[in-house]
């Protein structure tokens, strides 16, 4: 911190606080007497998130089924659409928004607080694991969200929490299989 504090010419509280508010998002980690370091994503740490995810993602999908309103469920769709089309013309750039929104939404039209900020929190991490293997799983990613908006505007939350989990676990297994066969 004080390294950084100085080269940004101010004081050591405001570098503090900025690592602290980033290790509590999960991208860095501060160690007592040692310093700070950027988070690194290990193979038990992303399968952790995973995890959570995979069931709270099948929670949200259910609950929006039952209770998302015409205007979400156009937005999920336009989301969708936007998404389809940039994963196809290989336009990745826009596509870490649109999935952060589309979850966002998805996560509205449950219409349950708790487990909206539960995500939020999550927010950040799950859009860093996103970014980091977008182009290896982009299309499929995007057919996974068509599978589950089909499923909320049929009003199946069974079938749209089927699909919301498929969706987290496909996108795990990709990651997992990345990291592993990365040097």
């Amino acid at each position: 911190a004080e390294d950084v504090a100085a080269e940004l010419a101010v004081s050591r509280n405001p570098v503090r606080e900025a690592l602290q508010a980033l290790a509590g998002e999960g991208f860095v980690e501060i160690e007592p007497r040692r310093g700070a370091r950027v988070s690194v994503l290990t193979p038990q740490r992303t399968d952790d998130l995973f995890e959570v995810r995979q069931t709270l993602e099948g929670l949200v999908a259910a609950l929006a089924a039952k209770r998302r309103t015409d205007e979400q469920l156009a937005e999920l769709s336009e989301i969708v659409g936007r998404g389809l089309a940039a994963s196809k013309s290989g336009t990745l750039d826009e596509l870490p928004a649109l999935n952060t929104r589309f979850h966002r939404i998805l996560a509205e039209a449950a219409g349950n607080q708790l487990l909206t900020d539960t995500l939020e929190r999550l927010a950040h991490v799950i859009q860093w694991v996103y970014t980091s293997r977008i182009a290896l799983r982009s299309q499929r990613s995007w057919s996974e969200h068509e599978r589950i908006l089909s499923a909320i505007a049929d009003a199946d939350a069974a079938r749209a929490e089927h699909e919301a989990r498929v969706h987290i676990g496909n996108a795990r297994d990709a990651f997992l299989a990345d990291v592993q066969a990365s040097p």
